[in-house]
């Protein structure tokens, strides 16, 4: 079964080119260019990946994700405005998996969505599952990458596709310090430019959602100058 993308884009020349393009790469992709009715279309058909853009008629894409993100299990892609970093940074903490600056290149639109499709594969209506069998425990906190799942006690902790994937590699390796270019490495397949704070983003929301003191985390720590710490203790 092909996957499916939403493509929410109101610019019908770049919207038709892009699905265009997408299709001759094997995916089924439909177009919604309105904001205020990719909502219900988006948790009506559940795609496998919404490609979802900023500015939009009716609803933006931030309003558009922050409503869906809590109800859809799939990947979200945000196109920004070229340079925003502004955009950037509120894509991914309203739940976007990743962000492309528009104009979008089909070719790094693919790269990018293939590469998110790798690391969580899907089957259709968003639901992610794994072959792998592997859980970590760190006294009360729990992340099993078979079931994609993490728990603090008995409270299961919500996170996006890109907050798991994060949070799986830094309980990978915890107790070692992991450089923001190890993490865009691993995650994204780029290296740190200096100025990509897509991975501070990411911390900052798991931080609140695993109720670790943002002034003073212990449970993700930040190394000045060296990069984070997922600690192997504190999880009391």
């Amino acid at each position: 079964m092909k996957t499916r993308i939403l493509l929410v884009e109101d610019d019908e020349r770049l919207a038709d080119l892009t699905a265009e393009y997408l299709r001759k790469n094997d995916f089924e992709v439909s177009i919604e260019s309105r904001g205020d009715t990719a909502e219900a279309r988006i948790l009506g058909e559940r795609p496998d990946l919404v490609v979802l853009d900023v500015m939009l008629p009716g609803k933006d894409g931030f309003e558009v994700c922050r409503m869906i993100r809590p109800h859809y299990s799939g990947v979200i892609v945000m196109l920004t405005a070229r340079d925003e970093d502004f955009d950037q940074i509120l894509g991914l903490e309203l739940g976007a998996d990743d962000y492309i600056a528009k104009p979008a290149q089909p070719r790094l639109l693919l790269a990018r969505i293939k590469a998110l499709l790798r690391r969580t594969p899907t089957t259709s209506g968003g639901t992610m599952q794994s072959d792998a069998d592997a859980e970590l425990a760190f006294g009360r906190f729990r992340i099993s990458q078979e079931t994609r799942t993490a728990h603090l006690g008995d409270e299961v902790i919500e996170l996006t596709t890109a907050e798991f994937d994060l949070l799986w590699l830094l309980a990978q390796h915890a107790g070692n310090i992991l450089s923001r270019d190890d993490l865009l490495q691993q995650l994204r397949g780029i290296g740190f430019d200096g100025l990509d704070r897509s991975i501070d983003a990411r911390i900052s929301r798991l931080r609140k959602k695993l109720g670790d003191d943002p002034d003073n985390p212990k449970r993700i720590k930040t190394v000045r100058g060296k990069g984070y710490l997922f600690s192997k203790h504190d999880w009391q």
